[in-house]
């Protein structure tokens, strides 16, 4: 596809959020029109702050951002702010526009139709499932129609109806697209380049392919710096031995060692920046508290038909080892099922008391955001153990000076790990799990489902994510769609 003028360029930006803080450096790429742009990294490597500074949210540390005159941007963000919850559909689009939108529930109806979404106007935000929140906030950035398109993860919480029809989408649109995602089929299928973010050297890398040819390229380039710098180390080396050799002679030989002493100083100062691969979460173990009794026992449930609640009688009994997958399109009720389960809302079922529960909310509103990530691990222990929180948060890519900030300033990538640390801490009979893949970077995917398939408790689980479910073993399935 060929591809316009540049709209987008950053120039050698930098940006740290304190001198402690550095997130990138010396960054410089360019965004073509009409080129459809994947920004890829670790958790925490800064893809975010890149989205925030090309919406003029926060302003580069050092460096210039230059934009073609008059483009315009819209982003689709990972989740409906909390002063947008209780709007109405309508409040919620109408607040996208500075003045008057004349017609604006056919524009509406048109942006909810693309994102295969079909919802009454009137309708609070609040009352919509995940996958559906997510198509709402794609509409909401299609309708101010951009010339540059941010997507943030947004395949969370989409089924695969959903995923189907945002790939489609995204090949037809004709105006600049830049998108942050875990899912690499995804990515793949649409792709012209990657932005790749280093979190050791916070450098940015372009380049220029299919998701999966830039994944080897990159792999590629790290072991040929890798071998440049192993051959720098050797000479190096062989250069220090003459030095020692040579200061310890008088005269001339010990002004040799002093000149000498400078060109090794120099040749380690020019050994390349490896850019590392993304580090990936070693296996772990979730260990289970002892219940003897049935876990949970669920006799009806309640779904969503043409918007409205409906009781439906089901027969579910939940043991230790036993695992149930709940699926259903996008606004069945699978999350306020789960929610309702956990929280012991839900009429229709019954936890044993002795029960310890562990929870993964999708969109993480169950971790109390004003505590450090420290407090909050400390917490699942009946007896704290610094050492072992320490050691437990650093398998999870939270090391010492990430436990003492908030979870609240994590990115939503860390939000998940702090997540999987806190069932190793907590020891839960049971695992109800809605969406866990959400925000989660590819590479630690495989791990956290063999750590799932080993679980011996207990496991209610819902995920649009099919390669991630067909690595655990799943012993029974409540279709909500079907009932």
């Amino acid at each position: 596809m060929d591809h316009g003028e540049v709209i987008l360029r950053f120039q050698d930006v930098s940006f740290h959020y304190d001198h402690k803080k550095l997130i990138l450096k010396e960054a410089s790429f360019s965004v073509h029109e009409n080129s459809k742009l994947t920004i890829v990294g670790q958790n925490g490597a800064g893809k975010s702050t890149i989205f925030k500074m090309i919406m003029r949210e926060i302003r580069p540390t050092e460096g210039e951002i230059h934009s073609k005159r008059g483009t315009t941007i819209g982003i689709a963000k990972q989740v409906v702010a909390k002063e947008d919850l209780e709007k109405t559909v309508l409040q919620l689009f109408t607040g996208a526009f500075s003045e008057k939108k004349y017609d604006i529930e056919r524009h509406i109806t048109r942006v909810l139709d693309a994102v295969h979404l079909h919802a009454p106007l009137e309708k609070k935000v609040a009352a919509f499932s995940g996958g559906q929140k997510a198509r709402l906030l794609l509409a909401y950035a299609l309708i101010q129609e951009p010339d540059i398109l941010l997507l943030d993860e947004p395949t969370n919480n989409l089924d695969a109806q959903g995923i189907d029809h945002l790939t489609q989408f995204l090949i037809d649109y004709d105006k600049t697209c830049i998108v942050i995602s875990h899912d690499a089929a995804f990515l793949n299928s649409f792709t012209h380049g990657v932005l790749h973010l280093d979190t050791f050297t916070h450098k940015v890398q372009q380049y220029v392919g299919d998701y999966f040819d830039v994944v080897e390229q990159i792999e590629a380039q790290i072991e040929r710096e890798q071998r440049q710098n192993a051959r720098m180390e050797k000479d190096i080396l062989d250069q220090k031995e003459k030095i020692n050799f040579f200061s310890h002679k008088g005269g001339k030989m010990r002004k040799l060692a002093s000149k000498m002493r400078g060109a090794v100083e120099e040749a380690e100062d020019n050994k390349v920046d490896v850019r590392q691969e993304d580090k990936t979460i070693p296996p772990f173990t979730i260990d289970i508290t002892e219940c003897s009794k049935p876990l949970v026992q669920i006799t009806s449930v309640t779904v969503m038909k043409d918007h409205k609640p409906t009781k439906k009688k089901v027969h579910v009994t939940v043991r230790k080892r036993h695992r149930v997958l709940i699926t259903g399109p996008n606004g069945i009720g699978k999350s306020s099922l789960l929610e309702s389960l956990a929280s012991g809302k839900e009429k229709g079922a019954i936890i044993t008391p002795e029960v310890k529960v562990g929870y993964y909310r999708q969109d993480f509103s169950g971790l109390p955001m004003e505590k450090t990530v420290y407090e909050i691990l400390e917490q699942e222990m009946e007896m704290p153990n610094k050492q072992h929180i320490y050691a437990t948060a650093s398998r999870f890519l939270l090391p010492g000076d990430k436990l003492q900030s908030k979870a609240g300033s994590l990115s939503e990538g860390l939000k998940g790990l702090l997540c999987f640390a806190r069932f190793v801490l907590q020891k839960p009979t049971l695992l109800i799990l809605d969406e866990p893949t959400n925000h989660i970077n590819f590479r630690h995917l495989p791990v956290i489902a063999q750590a799932l398939n080993a679980y011996e408790g207990g496991m209610i689980l819902v995920s649009h994510d099919e390669e991630f479910v067909a690595q655990i073993e799943m012993h029974e399935e409540l279709d909500l769609g079907a009932l």
